[in-house]
């Protein structure tokens, strides 16, 4: 494992009903203007609006609203959330949603205390805001993780960029998994391998050689897949929805990242892809995944291997290691049609080879990837993937 540093992590009230606990005990905490940020009206029409809203006005707080944010945030709404805030003097921001409201709402956070565009500090000057308005985050829709770290992945549709970016971290974090019962089942599948994905993302970064964030990461994949089929089976189990929720934040929260570089190559193809066709960000993964792996094994050939055994249970009796990591790659796509996700980027009406050669030529290239990658390789990527 290569050093590291274990910084602070969001104080996380768990379970159903947990919200009300955390609103009661971190009132304290909590500013006296405080916005309620969010996308659409579902989190009025189950009543977690209202809930939040008169939690916190029972206590004395002034509440203001803003909707809108969309499933790809981009860089204009941070902007205007950002103006909002300082406009209204907001000391403190309620992110309720996915991972889009809340990355989102970090990068409001940040914008509102820069003096300058939060872009150009990041991207020109390689500076990251050190000053917040304080946040926290209540999970409606589980996969991405995002409560559980300061990154946000924004989109900048003047740049044709969609890209990460580092902004607040929450102060408390919110997991009521009875929240996600209202989230349609593609929704929840989506989300759910956007978890596998970022799982996968760290497990084949570098160090390749066994370690323990490795070892816990394998039990995590298995976890997602096993309640990824149950899930389907029992949607309207809160214990099953449990489990994903956990199994999100855990991805995403740093422990699994510990004294590893990551991946993440199959998310900077999507987040480009994303970019120029606003796909789905896990049925996005879903295609693209097999595909890289299929062009990389050899070069984590081991790795590859273990993942086959550890994470698939393949058949290795009488297999070599590169038929062995072959097989684990061809049940990771077995999986993806079992789970009903697309496997080819037809079927999320992207068709145009011009356009797959600027996403492809705009692409991040990572250097925790066990190969790395060139444009024309993810090029070609791309193109196997229609």
């Amino acid at each position: 494992m290569e050093s590291f540093t274990l910084g602070k992590t969001p104080i996380v009230y768990f379970g159903v009903d947990s919200l009300k606990q955390a609103i009661t005990k971190e009132n304290n905490n909590i500013g006296q203007k405080v916005l309620i940020a969010y996308r659409g009206n579902s989190i009025k029409k189950n009543n977690i609006f209202t809930t939040v809203k008169e939690l916190l006005e029972s206590s004395g707080k002034k509440v203001y609203e803003s909707s809108g944010i969309m499933s790809n945030p981009t860089y204009q709404k941070v902007q205007e959330g950002a103006a909002f805030i300082r406009k209204e003097e907001i000391d403190f921001i309620f992110a309720v949603g996915g991972g889009s409201v809340i990355d989102c709402c970090k990068m409001i956070s940040a914008q509102a205390k820069a003096k300058k565009d939060i872009w150009e500090m990041e991207f020109v000057d390689g500076c990251f805001p050190t000053e917040f308005i304080p946040m926290a985050s209540i999970v409606t829709a589980s996969g991405t993780g995002a409560e559980m770290n300061n990154g946000a992945v924004i989109t900048n549709e003047e740049k044709m960029l969609k890209t990460g970016m580092l902004g607040a971290l929450s102060e408390f974090v919110v997991l009521d998994p009875s929240y996600t019962l209202t989230v349609p089942m593609k929704q929840v599948i989506s989300g759910a391998f956007d978890t596998l994905s970022h799982c996968m993302e760290t497990y084949f970064g570098k160090p390749l050689e066994n370690n323990v964030s490795d070892e816990i990461n394998e039990s995590i994949m298995r976890n997602v897949i096993s309640n990824m089929r149950e899930v389907i089976k029992n949607p309207e189990s809160v214990e099953i929805r449990s489990e994903l929720t956990w199994d999100s934040s855990i991805a995403e929260v740093g422990w699994l990242k510990l004294g590893k570089t990551t991946d993440f190559q199959c998310h900077q193809i999507e987040h480009q892809l994303g970019a120029y066709t606003n796909c789905n960000h896990g049925q996005g993964l879903a295609v693209i995944h097999p595909k890289v792996y299929r062009h990389i094994y050899k070069d984590g050939l081991l790795k590859f291997v273990r993942f086959a055994k550890e994470v698939w249970h393949v058949d290795t009796e009488n297999k070599t290691d590169e038929e062995i990591a072959l097989a684990g790659i061809t049940a990771l796509e077995d999986f993806i049609k079992e789970m009903n996700l697309p496997t080819t980027l037809t079927e999320l009406n992207v068709t145009d080879v011009d356009m797959l050669k600027e996403v492809a030529d705009s692409t991040n290239i990572t250097k925790g990837c066990c190969k790395q990658m060139s444009k024309e390789e993810i090029f070609e990527i791309l193109k196997e993937c229609l």
